[in-house]
Order: structure tokens, then sequence, then C-alpha cells
């Protein structure tokens, strides 16, 4: 295989039971319970109406604005899988529109999320199949390659390896590597109780927060006498 134009299998994937417990979290509570350094940034922005991204990836490494290797992953990813393409982050050229997502959906794929632009905006709010994307363009894509599909890659610091856990909602995007989803699970799900906890107190008017009085204390801050 040559470097920069190659293929490979996934090695493995994330369970999928674990694809739907998360869906069941907030991407805020997973990206905290993960010490806020596993998210993609926030460029990446949801292309579609409404609804929670959640599978295990497939990863694209692409020129900008080329989508060869974009075709192929949608060939050969199954049912549930989540296409993560590192295109530069370049906006000039879509990646993909109206065709593409229908073909992916008809196919069972679960969603993308895009270091690039799409196109056909209005389709893929009505098709509503998950997908961020970091702009929009009428311009469409050169089918060229090289690229590289099933290696390792990185957008806005977030690394991805194929087999990861993506999730996304209005939020953005956050990857779990395959081997920590049980803890970060565990770690998210407390995490989103006592926030629950938290908010039923606060609508009930029981919530009194006084950390940060110990805060500006701690900082030298002065505090007039009635605060």
């Amino acid at each position: 295989m040559t470097i920069g134009f190659r293929i490979r299998s996934r090695p493995r994937a994330v369970d999928r039971q674990w694809v739907e417990k998360f869906r069941q979290l907030p991407v805020a509570n997973v990206s905290d319970s993960m010490h806020r350094l596993y998210g993609g940034g926030a460029q990446l922005r949801p292309m579609h109406r409404d609804g929670k991204l959640a599978g295990p990836a497939i990863t694209v490494k692409a020129p900008p604005g080329d989508n060869l290797m974009l075709h192929k992953a949608i060939d050969m990813a199954v049912e549930g899988d989540v296409i993560v393409v590192d295109a530069g982050g370049d906006v000039t050229h879509a990646l993909m529109g109206e065709m593409m997502l229908a073909h992916a959906r008809g196919r069972g794929v679960a969603g993308f999320v895009l270091n690039g632009a799409i196109r056909d905006a209005d389709a893929f709010l009505e098709m509503n199949v998950p997908a961020f994307a970091v702009g929009v363009t009428h311009r469409g894509p050169y089918k060229n390659g090289p690229g590289e599909i099933n290696g390792p890659i990185a957008i806005g610091g977030m690394v991805v390896m194929p087999g990861d856990l993506v999730l996304g909602d209005a939020d953005g995007v956050v990857v779990i590597p395959v081997d920590d989803v049980a803890e970060v699970y565990e770690r998210t799900a407390a995490k989103h109780a006592a926030e629950n906890a938290q908010m039923d107190n606060i609508l009930a008017g029981k919530h009194k927060p006084t950390w940060f009085n110990d805060a500006l204390a701690k900082g030298g801050c002065e505090l007039p006498s009635e605060a």
C-alpha cells in the first residue's frame, strides 16, 4: 500500500450497546467527563434539522474539496456507521450533497462529520441524517484522490481512530476512544444524574450556590460589605 493513497480494513469497532447507551446522554456531559480534551472544535456545526449522532467511526483523510475516498467509504460502511472526514477544513468545494446523502441514508449510514463543506443544504435539513460540517458552498467536489480510509485522523485537535465512538448533538461533536467507553459512560451517567438533581433544585428555588465567593476570596478580590 502507498502511504497517502490506501484503504485499510477497520480492525475493530465499538460495541453497538454503547452506541445506544451514549445516545441518551448530552455531548456536553460526555466532554466534561473526558476533561474537555476530546472535542472537534466549535467549527463543526450541525447541518441536519435535529437529532443525535452516534456510531462507530469510519475515518477518511482526503485532499481539500475531493470526495473520491468519501464515495468509497459510503460503499464500505455497514448500517450504523459514522463517516468522519478530514479534508483540511477547506470550504471552497463541497465534499457531498443531496445525492450522496440519499445514497448513504439508503445504506444505513448513521451520519457524517466533515472537516469541509456540504452543498444542497436544504436536502440535509429535509433528510435529517445527522451531519456536521464546517461550511456550505454551491461549488461541487473533485473526484481524483488521493486519500486514505481507516487510518488515524484529527479534526480541531480531536483524534479519531477507526472504530471509535463518535457522538454529536446541537453543541458539537466528541469522540470516545474505543478502549475507554465503559469508564467514560460511568462518569458521564453519574454527572448527568447529578445535574438533573441540581436542575430540580434550581426549579424549586432551593439552589443557593456560594462556591464563587470562595474563589473570589482565594484570588484576593475585595467585596463590598453587602455582597
